[in-house]
């Protein structure tokens, strides 16, 4: 039978056996905004976030452990206010042109591109040239998104009193207006009518899509200064992701571009 003392010495030896192979640090924790972007992300009846964007956490956090990525609800117009407040530390797929150049941030390219195309219903006369002028025309747009047609002026007046336009929060309710002829021509991102097309098969054929491109999506991710990740840090992430395949896996099914980032 072990003596109380050598049973203790035993009990000590395993507890810091223990410790020596636990972590020395719990994983930092990185609140990322998620607007409802379809496809990038989509929140459903059920209020869960779904989408591209949850995909690209689930696979940030599978591959590391120093990092915990965690989703927080904000919105298209609020999520800015949400950034500079602190109540998120990362906004992700954004653009340049899109406001926020002078925020305090830090940016890192996530070499990702994606396009805003124009979609009209097909009739027999009706050409590419009918993307041409959208002067008279009436315009189904995304709330809250900057186009380059409108100098990217996301303001909903400014919209409706200069492009005849009528915005919604919904590309399918968009596309469905142009279907039925209530508006002449949708903004979609290229990326959502592709999966739009695969989930309607039958109203392919229906619609003209346009040659001409409206303005390409350069993704970056911006980081606030005192966010718990470092750009440089998140950039070898997503890198890690690149060099795995884990980025084409999750965005060339949506006909996004995986495209090379320069290495520093």
């Amino acid at each position: 039978m072990s003596s109380p003392i050598r049973t203790a010495s035993r009990l000590l030896l395993a507890s810091l056996a223990a410790l020596w192979v636990l972590p020395s640090h719990a994983a930092q924790l990185v609140r990322v905004g998620a607007a409802h972007f379809p496809p990038y992300t989509i929140r459903p009846e059920t209020g869960v976030d779904t989408g591209l964007l949850p995909q690209l956490v689930e696979a940030l956090n599978r591959e590391q452990s120093d990092y915990q990525f965690v989703l927080v609800p904000t919105s298209i117009p609020r999520r800015f206010g949400d950034f500079k407040q602190g109540r998120v530390d990362m906004a992700i797929f954004e653009n340049p042109d899109w406001g926020w150049q002078d925020i305090p941030h830090t940016s890192v390219d996530m070499g990702l591109e994606d396009a805003e195309i124009f979609v009209a219903q097909r009739l027999p006369e009706r050409l590419q040239n009918y993307f041409v002028d959208l002067t008279g025309k009436r315009l189904a747009l995304f709330s809250g998104y900057h186009y380059e047609f409108a100098n990217f002026n996301a303001d909903p007046k400014f919209l409706a009193q200069n492009y005849n336009a009528t915005l919604t929060y919904s590309h399918d309710s968009n596309l469905l207006m142009v279907l039925r002829g209530r508006a002449d021509i949708a903004l979609v991102t290229r990326s959502y009518l592709s999966d739009y097309l695969l989930r309607n098969e039958k109203v392919g054929d229906q619609l003209l899509v346009s040659q001409r491109i409206d303005q390409v999506y350069h993704h970056y991710a911006i980081l606030r200064p005192s966010a718990p990740i470092t750009g440089e840090a998140f950039g070898k992430l997503l890198q890690g992701l690149r060099d795995n395949g884990q980025m084409l896996k999750i965005f060339d099914p949506y006909k996004i571009a995986v495209v090379p980032v320069p290495r520093n």
